[in-house]
């Protein structure tokens, strides 16, 4: 693409054109013009080929790739994308092929990113605030972090993701009370090994009876010593967790409040407990999902693929 102080615009062609059929010498009008004699003849023989459309800008991509991905392998990445809701790395895993590769084909099928998309129905969505700022502790057990999630729970039969919004919203009929679930979550910062419980509040007891069941399964699998906690600013966390961090010689860690991105990993692992496990399917009752969680829990930490660990599972870390 030339631009306007360019030496072989398209008049700067049409020039050489018109003093090589005045008679001019190719190395003269490339002394005169200021380029070389290749150039010259560049656009003399385009000019003879296809007259002066053939003086225009074209653009610089190569007219065959043959190293290009085969329109099969794109269609099975864009279908198995569609229909498993994975990132490039399980993707690329999957099909035998690198994860750049899959980056570069749904960027070029134009499909959304995941952050991005409902992860039940697969349809786009608003996407959430990320932040770019990242850090990883040396050794497991250095750092926790802890948090708790609270989603809705499940009426008998399914709810609206079972059987459509067209049937009603529970939440509208203030006659049907289904209440909530607390998801209690314990994750590693180096390892990302994580524990999980679904309990009936976010009270000070409870929060204080699950970092002690947290602590002996980090135990059982290797993280015999926490050094510090992390979590966020909640009352329950302040004051009552104090006696089991002492016990435990545990240091307290507290986010700047209204910062939750500086609690990351636990906060995307509250992301990915969503789209993996509450909302990946569509539960026909709340006891069907809660007993879910568990087997799910064994496949995050020996089986799931992270990113962020290169491609291998928590207990690779152990």
């Amino acid at each position: 693409m030339s631009h306007r102080n360019a030496r072989t615009t398209f008049e700067g062609r049409r020039l050489i054109v018109e003093r090589h059929r005045a008679g001019w010498p190719q190395a003269h009008i490339a002394r005169a013009m200021g380029i070389s004699r290749r150039c010259v003849k560049k656009w003399v023989d385009r000019h003879a080929a296809e007259g002066e459309a053939g003086l225009h800008d074209r653009s610089s991509r190569p007219r065959s790739c043959p190293r290009r991905t085969s329109h099969q392998v794109e269609q099975r990445i864009v279908e198995l994308r569609h229909r498993e809701r994975r990132g490039p790395d399980w993707l690329g895993a999957e099909l035998g092929v690198s994860a750049r590769t899959v980056s570069r084909v749904l960027a070029r099928h134009r499909v959304p990113r995941l952050c991005m998309l409902d992860p039940l129905t697969g349809e786009v969505i608003r996407a959430s605030k990320t932040t770019a700022v990242r850090y990883e502790r040396d050794r497991p057990g250095e750092l926790v972090h802890m948090d708790v999630k609270k989603i809705g729970r499940i009426p008998d039969g399914g709810g609206w993701r079972a059987h459509g919004r067209e049937a009603g919203s529970i939440q509208r009929d203030r006659s049907t009370k289904t209440g909530f679930d607390y998801v209690h979550s314990l994750v590693d910062d180096h390892s990302r090994l994580a524990y999980s419980e679904i309990l009936p509040d976010e009270k000070g007891t409870t929060c204080a009876a699950f970092l002690e069941r947290a602590i002996g399964y980090f135990a059982a699998n290797g993280i015999t010593h926490i050094q510090r906690l992390m979590t966020d600013n909640a009352w329950a966390y302040r004051w009552s967790l104090r006696q089991v961090c002492d016990r435990h010689q545990i240091r307290q860690k507290f986010i700047k409040p209204h910062c939750p991105w500086q609690n990351g990993k636990v906060e995307r692992l509250n992301r990915t407990l969503q789209t993996e496990w509450a909302y990946r399917q569509a539960f026909t009752s709340n006891t069907q999902r809660a007993d879910a969680l568990a087997p799910w829990l064994d496949y995050y930490n020996n089986r799931r693929r992270h990113s962020a660990l290169g491609g291998h599972p928590p207990a690779s870390r152990l």
